[in-house]
């Protein structure tokens, strides 16, 4: 096993446990009126995250940015944008926070800066081979004209991942490379400036009180020079520009720089390859603390396929040394409440269209089901915002109301991200659902479904049986059980039944079957997703237990299930 650093043991870890709460800002509470949330926004709501139990609060990208890729696009990663606030307003939401005891993670974007980032302004005001365009990739087209990109890479997002470019005198000019939008132009990692601006920018953040930050597109960052053709049978580490070795360096770097803070900063990234073992490599002791763990959020609701990927999850990272996470949805996947109600539970972009078929009911049942078993297994659990209201994902939007660029890019196919990024429901019986002001100007920037009334926060407050009810119980046990980082053990059960053990006294049991069981011998029950049934546990449901430490299943392989 990898030895850990220093800042991975003791009470200053906190990552390892954290139960961590995605603020997706502008979608989050409106202050102002304007129809787009800001940050006076969340510093309103701070009490409301306090009391649901979280540990700490990540947000997505709130600088300064034209919104060509939801604030993706970053022009200027030390100020704020004007629709969100200002800098003195970050500072201070942050202080807040800490004061709540919630930490503070911000989004740092190193692969990629906005088309209206002073560098590339610089870059494309200047001529073909002219330095200021070395921090990018410009090349020559191919063919006698240059008329063909340099290669065939595609964007993420669709279509080519090359956009031409005009010279001063108006002639066409050399292409550049952008994995994301043509508005995000790729930053060539190579050049010492970039590597000095982001080292600048993340301890800029470490020194206004950001306790971490997560990496978009981890795995992303270098490229190969020669800029070669993308080999469906290369080797691991020698794609063109995924997962390459070079990575490492850049990681070591930044851990250095995170672990000289009194506190340690965490660094937490999104590493999305189908490899896990590669994932794992990125969370040796002197690299990231923590990466997202996707396996799990596109992992199908099927009893064995879940299994696997939680054996896997926690083999692959004990090797390292680094806690697991258990995530269900983030602002670019389906809604876990829609995405249970399907046939096809999974979740992949390249699979992602309208007017897919949903049980609305059925998703329900598993994702609050799907939420306890998160919530049970070792290490530290993300929450996206409106996850505990257990909003739908938002499918009928208009499609002139449509903003990301997923959408247009696929040529339509692609639904995009919108409709999991819709603003919340927080009281109230119509649009904006408290969102914005009852006097605000502007309505808010998506449009929020007629049926959103009994999903608010105010509607849910009151329910007993809520998802909202339901998670603040959860989170409240977790912390009460230590059901944070640390081991456990499977029961033995039902291929379709998942049972496992925290320690001597808690047990947590999903039923993914279609008829119900039998619960293993216990004291009684901390938490259930949805009332026991003559003792049994339903279909598509979860329950925690508190075992009794004399019970007579006890034996050294665990607990037998009654039959």
């Amino acid at each position: 096993m990898t030895q850990e650093s220093p800042g991975d043991a003791g009470p200053t870890a906190w990552w390892r446990s954290a139960v961590i709460y995605q603020v997706y800002v502008r979608s989050f509470a409106d202050a102002d009126g304007d129809g787009a949330g800001d940050i006076a926004g969340v510093r309103s709501r701070l009490p409301y995250l306090r009391d649901l139990g979280v540990d700490a609060l990540w947000f997505n990208p709130w600088y300064v940015s034209p919104l060509a890729d939801g604030g993706y696009d970053v022009a200027d990663y030390r100020a704020i944008d004007p629709v969100y606030g200002t800098l003195a307003e970050a500072e201070q939401l942050i202080a807040e926070a800490r004061e709540l005891g919630m930490r503070t993670i911000v989004d740092i974007i190193p692969n990629h800066v906005s088309d209206q980032h002073e560098w590339f302004v610089a870059a494309l005001g200047a001529e073909p081979g002219a330095p200021e365009r070395d921090r990018f990739w410009f090349r020559p087209g191919r063919g006698a004209s240059g008329d063909e990109p340099p290669n065939s890479w595609t964007s993420n997002f669709g279509g080519p991942a090359w956009t031409r470019t005009k010279n001063p005198d108006g002639s066409p000019g050399d292409w550049y490379l952008h994995l994301f939008a043509p508005e995000q132009p790729d930053l060539n990692w190579n050049h010492p400036d970039v590597q000095r601006e982001f080292d600048d920018v993340i301890r800029f953040w470490f020194d206004r009180g950001a306790a971490g930050i997560r990496i978009d597109s981890a795995a992303l960052l270098v490229k190969d020079p020669e800029l070669p053709e993308v080999d469906p049978s290369h080797a691991p580490g020698q794609h063109p520009y995924v997962d390459r070795e070079e990575l490492h360096d850049i990681y070591r770097r930044w851990r250095r720089l995170a672990d000289s803070y009194p506190e340690p900063r965490a660094l937490i990234g999104e590493v999305w390859l189908p490899d896990m073992r590669r994932t794992a490599r990125y969370l040796r002791g002197d690299e990231l603390h923590a990466a997202f763990n996707f396996d799990f959020l596109t992992c199908p609701w099927q009893a064995d396929r879940l299994r696997e990927c939680i054996d896997t999850t926690l083999r692959t990272h004990a090797e390292v040394g680094a806690p697991a996470s258990w995530v269900l949805s983030n602002h670019d996947v389906t809604r876990p409440v829609t995405r249970y109600g399907r046939a096809d539970t999974s979740f992949s972009f390249a699979d992602k269209r309208m007017g897919i078929p949903t049980d609305p009911h059925l998703g329900e049942r598993r994702a609050r089901a799907a939420a306890l078993l998160a919530m049970a297994l070792p290490g530290s659990v993300y929450i996206y915002q409106g996850e505990e209201l257990g909003l739908p994902e938002v499918e009928d939007i208009p499609v002139e109301r449509l903003q990301d660029p997923m959408h247009a890019q696929s040529g339509g196919t692609d639904p995009g991200r919108d409709g999991c990024r819709v603003p919340l429901p927080w009281s109230g019986d119509a649009a904006p659902y408290g969102f914005s002001p009852p006097d605000a100007a502007q309505e808010p920037w998506l449009p929020q479904p007629d049926r959103w009334a009994a999903l608010s926060v105010e509607a849910q407050d009151a329910d007993p049986t809520s998802m909202l009810t339901l998670y603040r119980h959860a989170l409240a046990t977790r912390r009460r059980e230590g059901l944070g980082d640390g081991p456990m053990s499977w029961l033995d059960s039902t291929d379709t039944v998942l049972a496992f053990t925290r320690g001597e006294h808690f047990a947590c049991l999903v039923n993914l079957s279609s008829a119900p069981v039998d619960l293993p011998a216990h004291e009684h029950v901390l938490l259930y997703s949805r009332p026991l049934t003559g003792g049994q546990l339903a279909p598509d449901t979860a329950v925690w237990l508190r075992l009794s430490p004399t019970s007579d299943e006890r034996s050294r392989d665990g607990i037998r299930m009654e039959r």
